[in-house]
């Protein structure tokens, strides 16, 4: 049933007569209440509709999904009091480059916000993707440097990601650029600066492009190394095998550190069929540690014999 209202008392009034199981407002920015003399899309406005929402939903049980705008840089436009009245915050975020949409929680009251859906837009709407890494990993160019497969963590889901990295000379007398594409930018500069007090490295006058493949981003640590290999690929131009997989954390020092959730990252790798998994010593469940194709290492000196040997 569709209802074209912008008048918060017509809506509740509608669906107390219909009784709905679900109850989707798009958007909040346009609804208004009469008790409120400003315009629609206000604090006010805001806070009084979404408190007649909040109320509804709680004494009918019905769950009630407020669309909200976004600015440009992703986050809900008009006041953060919003996310505070809810119990629940979505986002939707999508590449246009892509088909793929990502659902990602940043407020759950009754769960957890690590948990991700992944979609596929499709001519039939959107459709739930079983199984995310097949898709980030399905158009994958084989034997191009600066190419690496990290397994990343996404609530309990494991999920296998491209990494890509291009090392190229900087513009004469201009500064170095460091761009990143699904990575934190912070991080990734860390990464370059560990590398070159530890593997002896002058990126001085090189521009570093770093990309995950597929819209996704990635926050968790998990992927220092991987990031460090794909870099470290592009620079001496050698291709790393299309079957290794690099999982480990990076300290200032350079040594690798343990990752958590070990076992579902490899579980995965080996479904895929990657036969060198690069992990930090130490971190193999006794499982995990009869596996042939694994290689530990601790120290970033051991990372480039482990990756091209």
């Amino acid at each position: 049933y569709f209802l074209a209202a912008s008048g918060i008392e017509e809506i509740i009034k509608h669906f107390r007569q219909l009784k709905p199981k679900t109850l989707v407002i798009d958007s909040i920015q346009t609804c208004h209440s009469p008790e409120i003399k400003s315009p629609p899309g206000t604090t006010s406005q805001i806070r009084q509709t979404a408190a007649h929402l909040v109320q509804i939903a709680k004494l009918t049980n019905t769950p009630i999904f407020i669309i909200g705008h976004v600015t440009k840089d992703g986050a809900i436009a008009g006041p953060k009091l919003l996310e505070h009245m809810v119990d629940t915050v979505l986002y939707f975020e999508s590449d246009t480059q892509y088909p793929f949409r990502i659902l990602r929680a940043v407020k759950n009251r009754f769960g957890s916000t690590n948990e991700i859906g992944v979609f596929e837009m499709t001519g039939s709407g959107l459709v739930g993707v079983d199984s995310p890494s097949s898709i980030f990993l399905n158009e994958r160019p084989q034997n191009l440097a600066g190419s690496l497969v990290s397994a990343t963590i996404e609530g309990s889901r494991p999920i296998l990601t491209e990494i890509q990295a291009l090392v190229s000379t900087a513009v004469s007398g201009g500064i170095p650029r460091r761009t990143t594409l699904g990575i934190d930018r912070n991080r990734a500069t860390l990464m370059i600066a560990i590398m070159e007090k530890r593997l002896r490295l002058n990126f001085s006058n090189k521009d570093i492009f770093l990309n995950i493949v597929g819209g996704l981003k990635v926050v968790e640590p998990a992927i220092d190394l991987a990031l460090i290999a794909a870099i470290l690929s592009s620079h001496l131009d050698q291709v790393i095998p299309a079957t290794t997989l690099v999982i480990g954390e990076v300290g200032l020092t350079g040594e690798i550190g343990r990752v958590n959730m070990i076992d579902q990252r490899l579980s995965e790798a080996l479904k895929f069929g990657f036969k060198k998994i690069i992990v930090p010593q130490g971190n193999l469940s006794s499982q995990s540690s009869g596996n042939q194709g694994l290689k530990e290492i601790s120290t970033l000196q051991e990372l480039a014999e482990a990756l091209f040997s």
